[in-house]
This record gives structure tokens, sequence and C-alpha cells, in this order.
């Protein structure tokens, strides 16, 4: 009877044991995040109209129907005239950067935003135990982690790791790295610095499909602190409910649509093929179905799969037959990237005006900022004090590789720090999204140019001032 009593017992015992681990790294697997700092690059470096097309006239490669497509592009591009590119862009000198201009740049996203990041939060560099950074255009050595490491004097066993590569995805491919790590190790702090490297990457040739990165791209990027120690749950302002990642490499078609090359002149530039839209749509929508089931609540996903069985060939496209969103999230962090893009996106979510202003608002004041974007989108969101305690947060990126990444947050508590926005959230949204290049030197589309022999050196006396 013992014996039997010692076998039944045995098996009970390392099931209570089972548990109680998965529990105890369940409890030390939280993220939180403490603050964020966005990049806010200095007044003399902003980008006007007037800016733009001094920078685009200097590329003498160009012929009036580039001139032609690269001003339509910014036009519809949703960019506003206060984005900010690097310093090398307003010297003149953005076809023959130096490897100090593209230091210059980094340093200076680096100490603008961990120097107020580390104030913020009063945890002192020599306090952090992971540091991340992501920079896709940009890997010299010493790596850019141990420049950071060597600036701010960390510890000899901070554990850190550079990222490049992987295009506007880095950001939550960082994070998801920083959640992996904090199952391991315990009561820690971590560091990820999201941004790009644009001053030595600026594209000097005539290839349309490279020319689209010179268009839309701004200077930009994002620090952030998060921890695992339990004991800084009131202090945190996100937690991590969620991550999934997708990968597509495995497809040519996937793995070509999105890479850095050099034309057929030998100009060096990053080309976006046209099959990217494609792409981008079937990595979305694998990632979203991993992801979506485990954060929206049971009786949606019971709605969408009653509906699916009843859909007739007719409601294949219907969007109502599809998930509801909003079931189990609050507020849309879409990337920044164009506003046909953005668009895209909204009418693939099934999203409004609403939820999709603030990443129309984060692309018209500060551009497409790579992998840093989504961070400004999130300050929007603060400084219009949408955020309250309890809210879920969903933020999407798509990137070279191609990969596509999203993850939900759960917001900790009432949110209203106006952050980058400060000197200018009273003033958003503004009346109009348009620009001033069609007012200004909407006459380049005259088809009348078209039938005249019209030179360069002319084209260019037209739009000085």
């Amino acid at each position: 009877m013992e014996l039997l009593l010692v076998i039944c017992l045995v098996p009970l015992i390392y099931l209570f044991i089972c548990l109680c681990n998965l529990a105890l790294r369940w409890r030390n697997s939280s993220c939180y995040m403490l603050a964020y700092e966005c990049y806010k690059a200095t007044e003399d470096r902003k980008l006007g109209a007037d800016s733009c097309v001094k920078i685009i006239l200097r590329n003498k490669n160009l012929h009036l129907e580039e001139y032609r497509h690269m001003f339509k592009t910014i036009t519809s591009s949703g960019l506003g005239e206060e984005t900010y590119c690097p310093r090398n862009f307003t010297e003149g000198r953005e076809e023959c950067a130096t490897l100090s201009d593209a230091f210059f740049e980094m340093d200076d996203i680096f100490l603008f935003t961990l120097d107020r990041l580390f104030e913020r939060t009063g945890v002192s560099p020599s306090e952090i135990d992971v540091l991340v950074v992501n920079v896709s255009l940009f890997s010299p050595v010493p790596s850019l982690t141990s420049r950071i490491v060597n600036r701010y004097k960390m510890r000899n066993d901070v554990k850190t790791f550079n990222l490049s590569g992987m295009g506007c995805s880095a950001s939550l491919a960082a994070i998801d790295l920083v959640q992996h790590l904090f199952k391991t190790y315990k009561n820690k702090y971590a560091v990820v610095v999201s941004t790009e490297s644009l001053g030595p990457n600026w594209y000097c040739g005539k290839d349309k499909t490279m020319m689209l990165a010179n268009c839309l791209y701004r200077s930009g990027g994002c620090s952030m602190l998060f921890t695992n120690r339990r004991s800084l749950k009131h202090r945190a302002i996100l937690r991590l409910r969620s991550i999934a990642r997708t990968h597509l490499g495995s497809s040519d078609e996937a793995y070509w649509c999105s890479f850095q090359a050099e034309d057929e002149d030998g100009y060096r530039g990053f080309r976006l093929t046209r099959n990217i839209s494609r792409v981008s749509a079937k990595g979305l929508a694998m990632n979203l179905k991993v992801l979506l089931r485990r954060v929206l609540p049971l009786r949606e996903l019971l709605r969408y799969v009653t509906a699916s069985r009843f859909r007739s060939s007719e409601q294949k496209n219907d969007q109502t037959h599809g998930l509801n969103l909003k079931a189990g999230i609050d507020h849309f962090c879409i990337p920044p990237i164009s506003s046909e893009v953005n668009d895209a996106f909204g009418k693939g979510l099934g999203l409004n005006d609403y939820d999709l202003k603030p990443t129309r608002m984060a692309l018209h004041r500060f551009g497409n900022m790579s992998a840093g974007g989504l961070w400004y989108v999130l300050g929007y969101l603060e400084a219009k004090k949408r955020l309250k305690r309890g809210n879920r947060l969903l933020m999407m990126s798509i990137g070279a590789g191609y990969e596509c990444n999203s993850c939900v947050w759960e917001v900790m508590k009432d949110l209203d720090d106006a952050n980058v926005w400060e000197d200018c959230i009273e003033s958003y949204p503004p009346k109009t999204l348009t620009n001033s290049f069609m007012d200004k030197y909407g006459w380049i589309n005259d088809e009348c140019l078209g039938f005249v022999r019209f030179g360069i050196n002319g084209l260019r006396a037209e739009f000085s001032f």
C-alpha cells in the first residue's frame, strides 16, 4: 500500500515542480519599458521645399524625367516641410560623405537620446546589463555598441548586440532579442538604440527604383530602456504582452524585393522592386495570423471562424467578414513609410482615419525614419493623451530580408508626456497635409517641356531662387 502511495506521489510531485518552474519562468520573463527618448535634429537641418530642391539639383546625373519622378514622389509622399536630414546634406556633401560624417551622425543621435534617457529615469549607464543597437547601413569596426560602451564607460560584463541589414523591421527584432534574454537573466536593465545611417548612403544615380529612398528617408532615432524587475513595475509605461516575427527570406521574390546594390553606372543605393507590396501583404498576413490568436478575445476568434464558414465567394474581399482588431486592440502604431503605404495598411486592417492619424502626423512632421519611426508614432499617441492604463497597443514593422514583425503592448498607466512633439503638438493635426512642392514647382509637369530642347542647365536655372 505504501509503495503504491509513493508511486502515485512521485509523478504528482514532479508535476508540481514543473508547474512551479513554469510559473517562475513566466514571472521572470516580463518585459517592461521604463522610458523612451526620440531624436530631434537642430533647426538648421530642416528640409523645406526649397532645401530639398537644392539637394536634388546637385545631382548632375538626372534629366527631366528623373526630376519629374522625384518631385511627383515627394509631393505624394505625405512628408511635410519640417523633416530633418544629416549635416553633410545641408552642407552640400551628400555625394562625398566621409567616415567622419557617418560617425558624427551616429554620435549625435546616440548622445541626444541616451543622455536624456539616463537623466529621465535616474538609471546610470553602469547599471545597464544589455545593450542592443540596430543600424542597418553602417557597421564599423569597432562596433557601434562598443562606441556607446566606451562613451558611457559601461561595465565590462555588459552584453552587447549589434544588429545590421534588417531595415525598418529591426527595432522590434531588437526588442524580441531583449525579451528572450530576460527569460534567462533576472532583474536586468536593457537599452535598445534604434536608428539608421543616412549620411553616407545618398544615391547619386538615376535608377527610379533606387531614387525612392532619397525622397522618403529622414533623420531620426530612438533609445529605449527596458527591465524585467517586477519591483519597478509601478514605474513602467508599457508591458510587452506578445511579439511575433515572420521571415520570408527563403523566397527569392521576398529576398530580392528590397536590397542594397549598385546600378549600371556603379552608383550604390537601395533598390525597392515592384514586388514589395505583394511580399509585404503576404508577410503581414502570416505574421498577424500568429500574433492575433494570442491577443484577441475568444469571442472574436469564434465569430471570425463562424463568419468564415458562411462566407460566399463574392464576400471574399469584404472586410466586414474579417477579424475585428479593435475587439482586442485600442491603438495602432503603423510604421510611417509613405502616404500610399499607410493608406494600404489602413485598408487592409480595417482602420479608420482616427486610427491612422498618429502615423500620418509622424510621417508629415518627421518623415520616414526607418526602424526608429514607430516611436514617433507612439510619441504622438502619448502627446495627445490617448494612452490610458489598460489599453492595448499594436505595433507593426516590415523590413529587408524580407521580415515582418509585430507586437502588442499593455499601457501600464495614463501617459501624457509631449516628448519629441512638445514644440509642435498643439499645431497637429494641421489643416492640410499637402506640401508646397506642387505650388512652387508644379510647372515641371508642363507637357510643353517635352516638346522643346530643355537642357539640364536651363532646368537648374528655372529652379534657382
